[in-house]
């Protein structure tokens, strides 16, 4: 049996999944969860073969997800599914171990079929989006600029920005200058814009 957490904070989205993959003779989902704190949780207490998960949730997206599962050097897999097929996200997602990638728009045995795949210890990865990777320019911002940047993208000020990353207001100053510069805007604003577009926040 394959166990399987899955992580979607639409919850209708949830349903659907798990209504779709419990017809899978050889499927178990153990736990359904809407955020990806709750996702980190029930990695932990669950220990599922396969985390299926969304990218954008409330409190860690599934990308920051996937990459704290690698440095816990948890055994359980990662699978994407995303309506995102931004090439920016599919590198972050293979540079953080994941090893499935599809859109929410695969036929459900497209689906089951790739999660049996991870399971059995390969890669399940939306062809067209892989070969767009390939070709994607690399990420210009440091992680303390992506954080900085994603909470700006927020709408948060600089002083709550800082309180919630434990700087100073003028390394967040430094950090949001930085990382304007390096994508050629010309304010917080379209930085978060370009950031976001391109799959790098």
């Amino acid at each position: 049996m394959i166990r399987v957490v899955i992580a979607e904070d639409q919850a209708l989205v949830l349903g659907a999944l798990a209504a779709l993959l419990s017809l899978e003779n050889d499927i178990e989902i153990v736990a359904r969860v809407g955020d990806g704190a709750a996702a980190m949780d029930a990695v932990r207490a669950y220990k599922p073969d396969i985390l299926l998960s969304d990218i954008e949730m409330p409190k860690l997206s599934g990308l920051d997800v996937a990459e704290a599962i690698t440095k816990e050097n948890l055994a359980t897999k990662v699978f994407i599914v995303t309506t995102f097929g931004r090439a920016g996200y599919l590198r972050r997602a293979m540079d953080a171990g994941v090893r499935g990638y599809l859109l929410k728009d695969a036929p459900a045995d497209v689906l089951a079929a790739a999660i049996r795949k991870v399971a059995a210890g390969g890669r399940a990865i939306a062809p067209e989006l892989a070969e767009a990777a390939w070709d994607a320019p690399a990420n210009p911002l440091s992680d303390r600029e992506r954080d900085v940047l994603r909470l700006a993208d927020e709408g948060r000020s600089n002083k709550d920005i800082a309180r919630v990353l434990d700087l100073s207001p003028g390394t967040v100053r430094n950090y949001l200058s930085e990382a304007s510069a390096k994508l050629g805007a010309a304010s917080r604003i379209e930085a978060g814009r370009i950031a976001r577009d391109k799959g790098w926040l």
